[in-house]
């Protein structure tokens, strides 16, 4: 969870290129380079104190100029009209010419990001990035990223890829948190870049596809701050999303298997956080249940967006199952008749879906929906996509 504070949404632009151009299956548009920064023009000096609000202070945004019109790709694959647009709720789907690939995407918004923020290349002493495109089994796109370092001399730059799905771009996150927050930290700012490029053969999948990538500026004092000690984090091993044919870039994907795993991560993880921020409250004198309604803005991974919309409704249920009966008949009205159901039996109940997606729908507008621009307009772009997310919310 990031803390939002009023300083970042004032300085962040994102302008709407995508919007209002004419519907073709195939769309150029001018490459989109779209920035958030309060980052200081000199490097940061190390204090024998512990840093204080380490998290995100500069952000930059890139996806490619081309994209297909998602109505277009229904009427190619001679399905209803509807099936994406409204059952996905994809509206395009950005996508990667011959001349891009997934070290070209990073190196664009890193070298965007640092001109920018006009940083000193040997300001940075940490890059990580996460990633799950992979055209190398042994060169990482980092050290494909450290050509832009090369005549200021910088080579003194931890950090390697880190790949596991779409969850490499939050790892690195962490990663380069804990490095500025540990005694390796040596003064200087942190950058984690998270890209991809989301590709599926016909079927079903495919138009869940996208391209882009995100870099991030990561040091104390920031607008955007990792809160300390409230994470919750699930890891199982299942095979509903993976790789095994190195030859072949597209996934192995059992769709519904898929959703399942989303929507029950996002169940546990939920319960985690809960458990931890109401241990930090009863410490602080606060006695009471978290709920959504503690929070201002709500961002998620998104796969499509219809699922993250499904994904905020499933939230406010766990909320209703931990509310008493009296506020279970008052704040939750229309969700009675799921009260004794056990989380891992409704995954697939679509009459619960109804019933929440219409008692969150308001939440959902004034809370989640801003955040899903970028991924209504070009796809999933898999470790980079929340980040995405955050980008649409704070152009708002």
């Amino acid at each position: 969870m990031q803390r939002l504070l009023t300083p970042a949404k004032r300085v962040l632009q994102l302008k709407r290129v995508l919007q209002g151009a004419p519907a073709m299956l195939t769309h150029l548009l001018p490459a989109a380079h779209h920035r958030f920064s309060t980052v200081p023009t000199v490097p940061l000096a190390k204090t024998g104190s512990w840093p204080k609000d380490v998290g995100i202070l500069a952000l930059e945004v890139y996806f490619p100029a081309q994209y297909v019109d998602q109505t277009d790709l229904e009427k190619y694959n001679n399905v209803e009209a509807g099936r994406y647009t409204v059952g996905l709720g994809q509206t395009r789907m950005g996508f990667c010419s011959v001349k891009e690939d997934i070290n070209s995407l990073c190196l664009t918004v890193v070298q965007q990001l640092m001109e920018r923020t006009k940083l000193p290349w040997d300001a940075v002493g940490r890059l990580e990035v996460g990633t799950e495109t992979i055209i190398d089994k042994s060169k990482a796109v980092k050290t494909v990223l450290m050509e832009l370092f090369q005549d200021s001399g910088n080579t003194d730059i931890e950090g390697i890829d880190t790949t596991n799905a779409c969850y490499g771009g939050t790892a690195s996150l962490f990663n380069a948190a804990n490095w500025m927050e540990s005694s390796s930290w040596d003064g200087r700012y942190a950058m984690v870049v998270c890209g991809d490029i989301a590709v599926y053969p016909s079927g079903n999948a495919r138009p869940t596809g996208g391209a882009g990538a995100v870099a991030m500026l990561i040091g104390p004092e920031a607008p955007l701050v990792l809160e300390r000690g409230l994470r919750g984090t699930h890891m199982e091993n299942v095979y509903d999303f993976y790789k095994p044919d190195g030859a072949s870039e597209y996934p192995m994907v059992d769709g519904k298997l898929s959703i399942q795993c989303y929507i029950r991560a996002l169940d546990r993880c939920y319960t985690v956080y809960r458990q931890k921020i109401q241990n930090q409250w009863k410490q602080a004198g606060i006695n009471r249940t978290f709920t959504l309604d503690d929070l201002q803005f709500m961002i998620f991974h998104s796969p499509f967006c219809k699922l993250v919309q499904k994904s905020l409704a499933r939230l406010m249920y766990n909320d209703f199952l931990s509310a008493s009966s009296d506020t279970q008949s008052s704040r939750y009205k229309g969700l009675e008749a799921f009260r004794g159901l056990k989380l891992e039996d409704t995954y697939t109940n679509k009459d619960m879906d109804k019933a929440l997606l219409k008692a969150s729908l308001d939440m959902f507008n004034k809370k989640t929906k801003a955040s899903l621009y970028l991924s209504t307009h070009n796809g999933n772009t898999y470790t980079s996509s929340l980040y995405g997310c955050l980008a649409s919310l704070l152009s708002q």
